[in-house]
């Protein structure tokens, strides 16, 4: 497997472990639909949250939350909707992102209501 893959997926389990100390509740990780992968699906009390997680190990190109842009936002949206007709979930819900910086020292930022839906 690719370094980026690796560390992706570390930088994924990083930030599962960090949820869960924040007091999130996982509900899924790596939930697929035609369109998009959501990285961690979560209960932040009554709130579902859409945590697109983002690992660096340099800050050579930008911090880890700048690689989230308006086309990848776009691709969580319509996989969250996807995901919303297919559960049972009614209220409010939220997309966050975790920066986790691999590196030396890990170091992960929580960014919620990252951004906003339609």
């Amino acid at each position: 497997m690719a370094k980026h893959l690796i560390d992706g997926k570390r930088g994924e389990a990083m930030a599962a472990d960090f949820l869960r100390k924040q007091g999130y509740k996982i509900v899924t990780t790596n939930w697929r639909d035609r369109y998009c992968e959501v990285d961690i699906i979560a209960k932040d009390g009554d709130t579902l949250v859409f945590v697109e997680v983002k690992a660096r190990t340099s800050m050579q190109f930008g911090t880890p939350e700048t690689f989230v842009d308006a086309r990848k936002q776009a691709l969580l949206i319509r996989a969250a909707d996807a995901y919303l007709a297919l559960s049972n979930h009614e209220g409010e819900i939220r997309f966050d992102i975790v920066s986790v910086y691999l590196g030396q020292e890990n170091h992960m930022e929580l960014i919620k209501d990252a951004f906003w839906s339609n």
